[in-house]
């Protein structure tokens, strides 16, 4: 055979065959990358693919909803008329699978056939929060779809963070304009709650939860909003702690051991904790409560920057119109 021709069809022979590989990689479906995850305890998890069917508790579902990711069902630590991390939300079409602390509807679970649970882990507690905090429940719903979520930490800054991180993974866009907005909104509200504690020398805040025998006063650095107000700057007692306890109590007759400006009063369960001050006789005593500069601590429930972004106007509102002078 002339060398001419056998070169021409070793090049049309050559041709056909990636012809043939592109056609071939055309129909055949592209394998799902393993999807990798470890989480606030340390736990790594592997499913086949990223997971798309989510059960998450409602912090959870907060912090993932503004970055893209809508999970097919919520557990709740309350009724939903008092659950301040459903504020905002729109969950339209998702399932609510739990009213309450270990309150989980198994069957409404397995209808909706999740690929992963996701809620928080809490380091100091050793567990994960929510329904799914006890290690008999933590089991039965394991033998559904893994149990993970990122730890609560020293800052609502790191846990936004992780957030991102976990949705990222699952998909989400970094780059929303709906989140860049939101991110915006709270670098300017950060800005201006900073500008008002510089602005107001000498104000002293406590973050406290009362109750019918006393007052609950919360230490700033076991919760992590609190480590960011006073990371930027502004002064909140430090109490010295009960035993095993993020708080000191102290009888209402004993409340004033630690004078403030402003009192903050915990808010996660709506007006419950100002209409036990407004009951209390004794509570008149403290300067603040006397000047009327009240106002809310989110405790436990910021998930956005959005909400953050909120909640911080609220709190410079309040600085910007109180007296630093109540108290030496």
């Amino acid at each position: 055979m002339d060398s001419g021709l056998r070169r021409n069809d070793i090049v049309v022979r050559r041709a056909m065959f990636k012809s043939l590989v592109f056609l071939v990689l055309l129909v055949t479906p592209t394998l799902a990358a393993e999807w990798t995850y470890t989480d606030g305890a340390g736990k790594p998890v592997t499913l086949p693919e990223p997971p798309t069917r989510i059960i998450a508790h409602i912090n959870a579902a907060a912090a993932l909803i503004p970055l893209g990711i809508t999970p097919s069902g919520v557990f709740l630590d309350g009724p939903p008329s008092v659950d301040r991390a459903m504020e905002g939300l729109d969950l339209t079409g998702v399932a609510i699978v739990g009213r309450g602390w270990y309150e989980l509807d198994a069957e409404a679970i397995l209808a909706l056939d999740p690929d992963l649970i996701i809620t928080e882990y809490w380091p100091r507690e050793g567990f994960y929060g929510g329904a799914v905090g006890d290690a008999g429940i933590t089991a039965q719903i394991e033998s559904i779809a893994p149990i993970v979520g990122p730890a609560q930490g020293k800052s609502i800054l790191t846990m936004l963070d992780d957030f991102a991180a976990l949705a990222e993974s699952l998909g989400a866009d970094p780059e929303a304009p709906s989140l860049l907005a939101d991110k915006a909104a709270f670098a300017a509200a950060r800005a201006r709650f900073q500008a008002a504690v510089a602005a107001h020398p000498g104000l002293t805040v406590m973050a406290a939860s009362p109750g019918a025998t006393g007052l609950s006063i919360a230490a700033p650095s076991e919760f992590a909003e609190l480590s960011d107000f006073a990371a930027w700057g502004l002064d909140i007692v430090t109490p010295v702690t009960d035993a095993d306890s993020s708080y000191q109590t102290l009888s209402w007759e004993n409340a004033n051991l630690y004078p403030a400006d402003i009192i903050l009063l915990d808010d996660r369960w709506g007006t419950r904790t100002a209409e036990t001050l407004a009951g209390q006789p004794l509570a008149s005593r403290l300067p603040a409560v006397a000047a009327g500069q009240i106002g809310d601590w989110p405790a436990g429930w910021i998930r956005s920057y959005r909400v953050y972004a909120e909640q911080l106007d609220e709190l410079t509102d309040l600085i910007e119109r109180s007296d630093a002078g109540l108290v030496d």
